[in-house]
């Protein structure tokens, strides 16, 4: 199979979650700003794909260079042998960014690469009038950094956070990817009780129970790259890594994982998208208020995205809640609590310093994880 160039883009802070996941599945790594980049064939996409919990999408490097004018930027991506993984039907739009740059107009670079793409294939399969682009979906990035180059081809299609379970958000939901990070970043294990106290839409559980029963993420889900020619030259290949991952399940594995809401309608909602995504027998959800909680187990890890003040609740009411956690959380002291909030002042009213901090991006909000560790 012929190796590709490949890059997994991750959210602000969990860059090394990615590389760590990747490296897991045996990949060597680079990380940078905002991605990991590794080598694989299409099999190596295709698992990519389907297994990553952290990552936004996966996508094929297919050209690098530094450039400062368009006569240059057209030159450069003509020159890229296109036709090798577009077909003449291609649908393949252009999307672009660009940070500290000489071409810093990104309508002007997205239509020169668009441009010099098109006219590539149409002198490669002769054709005088335009490309038809009525075939596979190849979204196609260029991102310029300091003049330098990035093409890239996204084999992922929709973000690899929209796995398929989640018919119901609730108010303030959290990417599934991001749920999946947090539960990462504790030192939670499988044979250890997991609990949310704010449970919501019930996301960061069910993450870890896929996790616990080693689902793979993306199985209920399609990609883009499924419907690309160069992905099927080895017979059924996204079919083949399905059907691995499903085998790989551990459905009898016995969890012990907990989320409680204020919020009935919450309750009902977590139930439904754990049910669709699998778990639905692994989780135990309860309508109940923060307080009337007691674990009666040791060494738990808890994990709370309480409301913030911009979310939902008024100041004051949030502030009550975090010292209400505060006292609560102090009566647990083998359980490691995991609290991801935007207030700065969070520490003041739960009454304590975190054991540990680290800066990461809810969406476009910044958020800090604040870590209160349990006693060994």
């Amino acid at each position: 199979m012929k190796t590709y160039s490949l890059l997994a883009t991750a959210a602000a802070g969990i860059e090394a979650l990615v590389a760590r996941e990747l490296k897991s599945f045996g990949y060597e790594t680079q990380t940078e700003n905002g991605l990991v980049r590794f080598d694989g064939t299409a099999k190596d996409i295709a698992y990519a794909n389907l297994w990553l919990r952290t990552a936004d999408r996966v996508k094929i490097i297919f050209g690098e260079f530094d450039t400062k004018t368009f006569d240059d930027l057209f030159n450069q991506t003509y020159d890229l042998p296109w036709e090798d993984i577009l077909p003449m039907d291609a649908e393949f739009p252009v999307s672009g960014k660009s940070i500290k740059s000489t071409l810093h107009s990104v309508p002007n670079v997205q239509r020169i690469v668009k441009k010099a793409i098109s006219k590539r294939l149409m002198d490669f399969y002769h054709r005088r009038t335009d490309l038809p682009e009525t075939g596979a979906l190849y979204p196609i990035e260029v991102a310029i950094r300091k003049d330098h180059v990035m093409l890239t081809l996204d084999t992922s299609g929709s973000s690899l956070f929209k796995r398929g379970y989640r018919e119901h958000k609730g108010t303030a939901p959290m990417k599934e990817n991001m749920a999946a990070a947090l539960v990462m970043l504790t030192t939670w294990h499988d044979d250890r009780p997991l609990y949310d106290p704010t449970c919501g839409s019930g996301t960061i559980l069910i993450e870890a129970a896929l996790m616990g029963h080693n689902i793979a993420p993306g199985l209920k889900r399609e990609f883009a790259g499924e419907k690309w020619d160069l992905m099927n030259e080895h017979t059924d290949i996204w079919d083949k890594t399905r059907q691995e991952a499903k085998e790989a399940a551990d459905y009898d594995k016995e969890l012990q994982i907990y989320g409680t809401d204020v919020d009935g309608r919450m309750i009902e909602i977590s139930k439904e998208n754990a049910r669709e995504a699998g778990v639905g027998d692994s989780i135990e959800f309860k309508q109940m208020q923060l307080s009337d909680y007691r674990p009666t187990t040791d060494y738990g890890i808890l994990i709370s995205n309480p409301p913030y003040g911009d979310r939902m609740l008024s100041e004051e009411d949030v502030q009550n809640i975090y010292r209400q956690m505060g006292e609560l959380y102090e009566t647990m002291p083998t359980w490691s609590k995991y609290i991801i909030t935007s207030d700065d002042k969070f520490e003041e009213f739960y009454g304590k310093k975190a054991t540990k901090k680290r800066k990461l991006y809810n969406g476009p909000l910044k958020v800090t994880y604040y870590q209160y560790w349990g006693t060994k």
